[in-house]
């Protein structure tokens, strides 16, 4: 979204809040976790708005850092789509980084039940993409997904140099994100699973509740037989 050059965008402004904001809401807060100073679900939402005041705005975030927002009129301000990811290897990757994470942010629930409100709000179910449709064929997905949201498609914004992204880099320096930073581009690559019976029960015991909600939304995604 930012190689398209048509928009501001954020990434997990809310986020940055919750977990990092003058007053955090995550559960495994400690005394010594970062607290910025001045930086609120407000501040971060006025910011927003200011920019949208400029021109168009785009946003990636997790409706679980929404809960001091949620309402009709936060989000009647937004064209809304949905990606999702296999809870096997979202899971997976957060135990990897986080082996004590917490059930509450994986987000799974919560964006079910976002994609339900928006639904029964509009009669029709906002756009889904699936990650692993994405990577499999990025081109035609992200098309598609262009159409859906009604934004013309460029394919030239799915090339990039290779390189540092400070600007999606706010949690610790950026450890999740070494896959962006040594990427071209959004290129086809093949599907991949994970065995859960290899993972760690703790891991075992998170699937198994998340997949439900991830099931649903999987149903509607773009390309869903």
């Amino acid at each position: 979204m930012r190689m398209r050059g048509d928009m501001t965008c954020f990434h997990e402004p809310f986020g940055e809040v919750w977990y990092q904001g003058e007053s955090p809401d995550w559960p495994r807060l400690r005394a010594e976790s970062v607290r910025t100073p001045g930086l609120t679900y407000e501040s971060a939402w006025a910011r927003v708005q200011a920019a949208a005041r400029i021109g168009p705005v785009f946003i990636k975030d997790f409706p679980h850092y929404l809960d001091a927002l949620w309402g009709d009129s936060f989000f009647d301000c937004f064209t809304h789509s949905f990606l999702i990811r296999d809870p096997a290897k979202a899971i997976t990757s957060m135990y990897k980084h986080w082996p004590d994470f917490h059930i509450a942010e994986t987000g799974f629930a919560e964006q079910r039940a976002l994609f339900d409100y928006l639904t029964a709000r509009h009669g029709r179910p906002p756009p889904v993409i699936d990650s692993d449709d994405l990577l499999e064929d990025p081109a035609a997905v992200v098309e598609a997904w262009c159409e859906a949201v009604g934004i013309p498609f460029i394919a030239e914004a799915l090339h990039w140099a290779p390189g540092e992204r400070k600007e999606v880099s706010w949690w610790d320096g950026g450890s999740f994100h070494e896959n962006l930073r040594n990427s071209r581009g959004l290129e086809s690559r093949p599907r991949t699973t994970i065995d859960m019976s290899d993972a760690p029960s703790r891991v075992r015991e998170v699937h198994g509740l998340m997949r439900p909600h991830y099931q649903h939304l999987s149903a509607h995604r773009i390309g869903a037989a």
